[in-house]
């Protein structure tokens, strides 16, 4: 082992040609290194010998050698050419396996990636074709993150009606999270872009709602880490686009009140200033959605203002704001118009609280393989194909069909923006008015307005114009109406043009003043006079109070004067009752209903065609009327119950009250009455006592225990009265009553009375009163019966109410009249009327003015009988 080993180098030496003698050479591209100035101290130079000559008679190399090493090459590369020669071409999967190996050492190198040119680039990915391999899915990942970002750079407010779509191209369902950090970091950076990058959130919410979940729950952690980092920067975007999302109705406004009550809680100079810029975007909205939390933001803005320790700069602020809100944000809505892109009933928004639980799913961020990538692809496409139409499916099929289709569509874009200029109908109607004002007859006018090239759809226009020319003049012209008359003739399309314009024009007749009204009307009473419309479009008239307004009436009103002046009255009449023509004015003399047939028979009777209206009124005359409902009946018999004043009598009442009294007279019956009225009555009246008695008294107060007597006479009188009373009636108990009550027992007196106590049977009666009364009577009086029930007056009493006698005025017969059932009485009365029975005597001088309408029958009532 003790032998050394000699290592030579492995560097091959050039071969000199054959022949020549080989001499070693120094190296002539050797490098020197740079002469020193100092003198080396011990240099020595060696002595001067011919070295070179010896060497180069001393060969170093063996031609054979050489020679043999050459052969040996050249086998080697003849070895090496036959079996690339008989080597196999490479398959489809080994050159796409080649290509996958090197496009991931491409991405996956640590310094990301030598520079690969973009040439190079699209070859590796057009030899990687399969789908189902992960490099593919990590390729069209990039190109998706690639497109949704550019796309969202480029929206404005002129483009992104065409952006929107552009973005439904690509899957947003897979490509959800790279959307939410596009348009998030794009937001934070151009703050005056945000209503444009919120209005495209709303359109992708209302058909993708989990892509605008999962950006408000971005938004949302991300606020929450801004405001406890003291982030000023990022609170701010992150509110900022909360707010127009909220104006946006993706999010609901509670989030945005819950944000500004955390900022305002303990308001700081850096909180404030955050919730003063929300409240500017926000505020609109919050007022007209929801008003007190509106108040109440706006009550803590006044509250800091006043009371908390803020910088000046951030009190102006304030003070801004509430000028914004006393503005009406009119610098500050809520949604621009032309960002106003999403309907109502399209708008889906999402309730999540600040307090929330919230996921933002951040592994959306990044690439994950899916093993089931092309069923996700095929399912996204038929979303998209409903989002964006059938048609949508074809677009990445170019080719010449597609170029001029292309350029078929834009002509009809193009188009359809020229048409809704309105340009041609503008000028339409401006060629139309120059023809009419510049004819001197209705002839010549006619003869142009038939040559005038009317486009496909526009034929109402030539009516309308017509009209509106007629109601512009300031006196109605004959011109006008010819001039619709002879259209109106020439065609049929004409006439029903024209039946729809008495439509139309019914319909908004209240849009227009008096003056063009009567043009109008007058107008279409020319058409209607000489027949060129059918009478039948009439029938859009409904003549009633709910259907008909003030113009329209003076509209009708006009029409039927025009009318009438043309074809006369008589012959309005026979046309009006035309067989074939009634169903049409059905409207205009209804019978479905007595109201609206009153309605139509008094508006004709007011502007004189009231003969128009004579098979009306005899239809209303012959109309069965409808029952009376029947009273409920008493809950029990001591308790009677309020009904109307009407209640039904022969005797008629009428008085002019003017002087107050009270009255109150305690009857040994245990009745107590306290009544309160004023009046002077003139009464004549059939009761029990037959006696006249005419009584004027002053206001005397008039105190009265008088219980009711038991008369057998029937006295003949006249009454005039209208009482209040206050009557009681009660055994026990005292009460106050309001009620209208008839005179006791048939009695025909003159007297003003104020108060009435129902006739008792049995009993003594005093009566002190400070009033006198005079009466002169005279009777016939039979013994009358006795009441089994009393009637209810419209009173509250609480008293089984007597039954009183039918009272017949003008009449004094012997016999005994039929007891009435009710009669009306409302009369509150202080006058004496003296009746005498067996052992009983009754004095009540009181006085009253209390005149009474005439009764009107009412059922009666069951009661309990009085006790005797």
């Amino acid at each position: 082992m003790s032998d050394s080993v000699v290592l030579q180098s492995a560097v091959r030496v050039p071969t000199p040609p054959p022949g020549a003698s080989y001499s070693p050479q120094p190296s002539g591209s050797r490098k020197r290194s740079p002469p020193s100035r100092s003198p080396s101290p011990n240099r020595r130079r060696s002595p001067p010998g011919d070295t070179a000559d010896a060497d180069r008679d001393v060969p170093r190399i063996d031609p054979e050698r050489a020679i043999e090493r050459e052969r040996q090459l050249a086998e080697r590369v003849r070895q090496y050419e036959q079996q690339e020669a008989a080597r196999k071409p490479l398959t489809e999967e080994e050159k796409q396996a080649a290509a996958k190996a090197e496009y991931e050492k491409l991405l996956n190198m640590r310094s990301g990636g030598t520079y690969i040119p973009p040439a190079r680039l699209r070859a590796l990915q057009a030899q990687i074709t399969d789908k189902t391999s992960k490099e593919y899915q990590r390729m069209a990942w990039e190109a998706l993150k690639k497109s949704i970002n550019g796309l969202i750079n480029k929206v404005n407010v002129s483009n992104i009606k065409y952006i929107v779509p552009e973005l439904f191209g690509e899957n947003l369902v897979r490509g959800r999270g790279l959307f939410c950090r596009s348009i998030m970091k794009a937001q934070a950076a151009s703050l005056p872009f945000t209503p444009i990058y919120a209005a495209m959130a709303a359109i992708v919410n209302t058909k993708l709602p989990q892509v605008g979940e999962l950006l408000l729950s971005r938004l949302i952690i991300q606020f929450r880490k801004a405001f406890k980092r003291n982030d000023k920067a990022v609170c701010i975007s992150s509110t900022t686009f909360i707010a127009h999302l909220c104006n946006q109705q993706v999010v609901h406004e509670m989030l945005a009140a819950q944000i500004l009550l955390l900022l305002l809680h303990k308001p700081t100079d850096d909180s404030v200033e955050i919730a003063v810029g929300l409240t500017r975007e926000v505020g609109q909205h919050l007022e007209e959605m929801s008003g007190p939390i509106a108040l109440a933001v706006f009550d803590q803005f006044r509250n800091i203002l006043h009371e908390a320790d803020i910088d000046k700069r951030v009190q102006y602020m304030i003070e801004v704001l509430f000028q914004v809100r006393k503005d009406r944000y009119k610098d500050n809505p809520a949604i621009k118009e032309e960002l106003d892109l999403v309907e109502e009933e399209d708008q889906i928004t999402h309730r999540i609280g600040l307090d929330d639980e919230i996921e933002t799913q951040d592994g959306l961020n990044i690439f994950k393989y899916d093993p089931q990538w092309e069923e996700h692809e095929e399912a996204y496409k038929k979303l998209k194909a409903e989002i964006l139409g059938e048609g949508s499916d074809d677009e990445d099929e170019s080719g010449e069909d597609d170029e001029s289709s292309d350029e078929e569509s834009e002509e009809e874009r193009q188009m359809d923006i020229k048409d809704q200029s309105n340009t041609d109908l503008v000028n339409l109607r401006r060629t139309i008015y120059l023809t009419i004002m510049s004819s001197i007859d209705f002839e010549e006018c006619c003869h142009k307005l038939m040559k005038i090239s009317l486009p496909a759809g526009l034929e109402p226009e030539l009516p309308s114009m017509i009209i509106e020319c007629c109601s512009q003049e300031r006196t109605y012209s004959k011109f006008y109406g010819l001039i619709g008359e002879r259209f109106a003739k020439i065609n049929r399309l004409w006439s029903d043009l024209f039946e729809n314009a008495f439509a139309k024009y019914y319909d908004t007749i209240h849009r227009y003043e008096t003056n063009r009204l009567r043009n109008i009307a007058r107008f279409f009473g020319h058409m209607l006079s000489t027949d060129a419309l059918g009478w039948h479009v009439l029938s859009v008239i409904h003549l009633n109070e709910e259907e008909t307004t003030s113009s329209s009436r003076i509209f009708i009103k006009i029409l039927f004067q025009d009318l009438a002046e043309h074809l006369g009255l008589p012959k309005l009449r026979e046309r009006m009752t035309d067989e074939l023509l009634r169903p049409s004015f059905e409207g205009l003399f209804p019978t479905d209903n007595p109201r609206n047939t009153r309605f139509s028979i008094n508006y004709f009777t007011s502007i004189g065609f009231g003969v128009l209206t004579e098979e009306l009124r005899e239809f209303l005359k012959n109309m069965p009327k409808p029952e009376v409902p029947a009273l409920p009946p008493a809950r029990s018999p001591s308790v009677s119950s309020r009904s109307s004043y009407s209640s039904r009598s022969r005797s008629s009442s009428y008085s002019y009250s003017r002087s107050p009294s009270y009255s109150r007279s305690p009857s040994r019956s245990r009745s107590r009455r306290r009544s309160i009225s004023r009046g002077r009555s003139y009464s004549r009246s059939v009761s029990g006592s037959s006696r006249r008695s005419y009584t004027r008294s002053s206001y005397t107060p008039s105190r009265s225990r008088s219980p009711a007597p038991r008369s057998r006479r029937r006295s003949v009188s006249y009454s005039r009265s209208l009482s209040r009373s206050r009557s009681s009636p009660r055994r026990t108990r005292r009460g106050r009553t309001d009620s209208r009550s008839p005179p006791p027992r048939r009695s025909l007196s003159r007297s003003v009375s104020r108060s009435l106590t129902p006739p008792r049977r049995g009993g003594r009666a005093r009566s002190y009163s400070r009033s006198p009364s005079r009466s002169l009577s005279r009777s016939v009086s039979p013994p009358p019966r006795r009441a089994s029930a009393r009637r209810r007056y419209s009173s509250e009493s609480i008293s089984p109410p007597g039954r009183a006698r039918r009272s017949i005025p003008g009449s004094r017969s012997p016999r005994r009249p039929p007891p009435s059932r009710r009669a009306r009485n409302y009369s509150v009365s202080r006058s004496p009327s003296p009746r005498y029975g067996r052992n009983q005597r009754r004095r009540n001088s009181s006085p009253s003015r209390s005149p009474s309408p005439p009764p009107r029958r009412r059922p009666r009532s069951p009661s309990t009988p009085p006790r005797r």
